[in-house]
């Protein structure tokens, strides 16, 4: 077996090195070339030796691995909802990780806890929640389960302990919703059944009216309306849903209201997108991620209530072996999904520090000038066609009669981009994401050329969707 002792490599103290080499390549190599998994395997060597390796060896196959690993911080990376980084918050994602607290008590974190009690502050705050009751979890489909949770108990007398009864309760929630809505509903013992999905507009933005003509038919039907989830910032279109109208809707009728801000709930960082949120401060419940638009590292979610001692009255469990000293407002674990919890505030709190509320307004408008500017560049050109007029900061177009799944796997192939594909009104579309504000407009820009560069050599072909 290999010698475990450090005090000739201490692997911490390549930290340094290891990061040097990861970003000069990936500066060199914005996107790397996507490898056979079967020859990932093999050539990287990938599985577990029966006995250990030399500490210099093990560090190899480290530098290795990360070098065969997507970059998703570059000038080639449109793929997803979050894209480039924040410096600050790498650091210290870095130092969170060094000091491995776990986030259940004031005993293990400490001050630890005392920043997310203050990031939580703040986003109940901005949300209209203040004076209201918030969590962190591990991601934003899990912010959408704990409220969902939150609203089952509450519709439901007694379900916390003795179980959820079946039966036709309801959710509603717009045809551009988020699948972990569905997804939860299924884990939930709601149903998947059970989820409705409401007609969006042409941008893809839920139709009050046609909520309300929904619940009524359910009513008269016999089945029980349970909650209704919004969306800001939907998956694809980036579609904000008209809060208010909905919130008239759904408290008409007595259910939850759950905003699904996980993309778009940074528009509250900037008076000029703040609107796009009207009427959050009436819903119940609220999701937003900071690893998307905030430039913090995966993940970094919350859910916020506007109803105090929510998370206590519906998470909460006793642990004496846990919960020994210190009020419950220090222990975080009496109000959490979870037991064991990685520190996800202290990356957040770090770049909040060196923003400000400022430099996070900055953050937010540079990104929507960025998509603002994109826009324009579809629209004087006769070779692309916008599919939907843009809310927020993605933008999904058509290379006029190309194969928009075909251009953005051979982007990829080619290693000049990695940009993903959706579907907009029956019609497969490339999904553009403004979401690095590093970006230049330069950038932008040659990006469009590659896109057309290579839709020019594909055959013609109709996006419609077909089933």
């Amino acid at each position: 077996m290999a010698a475990t002792s450090e005090t000739s490599c201490n692997p911490l103290h390549q930290v340094h090195e290891l990061a040097e080499i990861l970003l000069d390549s990936e500066s060199e190599q914005p996107v790397r070339p996507m490898l056979d998994p079967k020859a990932a395997r093999r050539d990287l060597e990938l599985d577990l030796p029966e006995s250990g390796l030399p500490l210099e060896r093990a560090i190899d196959k480290l530098r290795s691995v990360v070098l065969a690993t997507p970059v998703t911080t570059g000038t080639g990376f449109y793929n997803q909802l979050f894209g480039g980084r924040e410096s600050i918050a790498v650091l210290a994602d870095m130092l969170a990780a060094i000091c491995n607290t776990s986030m259940y008590t004031y005993k293990a974190a400490g001050v630890q806890v005392i920043l997310e009690q203050i990031l939580l502050e703040k986003m109940m705050k901005l949300a209209g929640f203040a004076g209201g009751d918030g969590l962190f979890t591990p991601g934003g489909s899990m912010s959408n389960m704990a409220a969902m949770i939150i609203a089952r108990n509450e519709a439901v007398e007694d379900s916390r302990e003795a179980g959820f009864p079946a039966g036709d309760f309801v959710v509603y929630t717009s045809a551009e919703s988020h699948y972990s809505v569905r997804k939860n509903a299924g884990l939930l013992g709601i149903g998947r059944a059970n989820v409705v999905a409401i007609p969006a507009d042409e941008i893809g933005r839920m139709i009050p009216e046609k909520l309300d003509e929904q619940i009524v038919s359910d009513l008269a039907a016999g089945k029980k309306p349970l909650m209704t989830i919004t969306t800001s910032g939907t998956t694809v279109m980036g579609a904000f849903d008209p809060i208010k109208p909905i919130v008239e809707v759904a408290k008409k009728h007595n259910t939850w209201v759950h905003v699904d801000g996980a993309f778009g709930g940074s528009a509250l960082l900037s008076d000029a997108f703040a609107h796009l949120m009207d009427g959050l401060e009436l819903a119940d419940s609220f999701t937003w991620d900071a690893h998307k638009m905030m430039g913090v590292p995966l993940i970094c979610s919350v859910m916020l209530t506007r109803h105090a001692g929510m998370t206590t009255k519906h998470f909460d469990e006793a642990a004496t072996y846990l919960f020994q000293q210190d009020e419950d407002m220090l222990n975080p674990g009496t109000r959490s999904l979870q037991c064991g919890r990685r520190n996800d505030a202290l990356k957040l709190w770090a770049a909040w520090q060196h923003l400000g509320d400022e430099g996070y307004k900055s953050r937010v408008e540079r990104q929507f000038e960025l998509a603002q500017h994109f826009r324009s560049r579809i629209d004087e050109d006769l070779e692309l066609q916008l599919s939907c007029d843009p809310q927020w900061i993605t933008v999904c177009f058509e290379v006029t009669g190309k194969p928009s799944d075909q251009i953005c796997d051979e982007l990829d192939r080619r290693q000049m981009a990695k940009i993903g594909w959706g579907i907009v009104h029956g019609r497969r579309v490339i999904r553009m994401v403004c979401v690095n504000p590093d970006l230049t407009t330069s950038d932008l820009d040659d990006l469009l050329a590659k896109i057309k560069a290579v839709g020019a050599e594909m055959p013609e072909a109709d996006n419609a969707v077909t089933k």
